[in-house]
């Protein structure tokens, strides 16, 4: 059974070097071969673009729009917030500025509780006012 198997291997190497030796690679021969390169090159090429085409045909174009529009609100935010950086981070760079930046903010917080939260009549109209935001927008 050994020999049987050695037997088929050295047939089998006899006839790749058979093979090798009298296959030509294209660069050694004629330019034959790029007509049938060229026709499967064009149906490869026409399947793709027949599934491309299918895809394209399947997609809802409706919903394409409310993407396209959250797409430009999310770019515009981000090129916002980058202007804004800037922004701030020119501002900072002026020595006195930020610290006076910093007691506005404290000025404004400040005014903004004493107008609205120094009596339990203002806190309760505040805390109705934020409940009535949150059944508005939160449902």
């Amino acid at each position: 059974m050994s020999d049987t198997n050695h037997d088929a291997v050295e047939e089998g190497q006899a006839s790749e070097m058979e093979n090798s030796m009298t296959h030509q690679t294209p660069t050694e021969g004629s330019n034959d071969g790029t007509g049938e390169a060229s026709g499967h090159f064009s149906e490869r090429y026409g399947e793709i673009l027949g599934n491309i085409n299918e895809t394209l045909d399947s997609v809802d174009w409706n919903q394409m729009g409310r993407i396209g529009k959250a797409a430009g609100v999310i770019i515009a935010v981000i090129v916002v917030q980058v202007l804004i950086k800037g922004v701030l981070d020119t501002i900072n760079l002026i020595p006195v500025v930020p610290g006076l930046l910093e007691l506005l903010g404290l000025v404004v917080v400040g005014q903004w509780s004493w107008q609205n939260l120094s009596t339990s009549d203002k806190r309760s109209a505040v805390l109705n006012r934020i409940q009535a935001l949150r059944k508005e927008y939160l449902g």
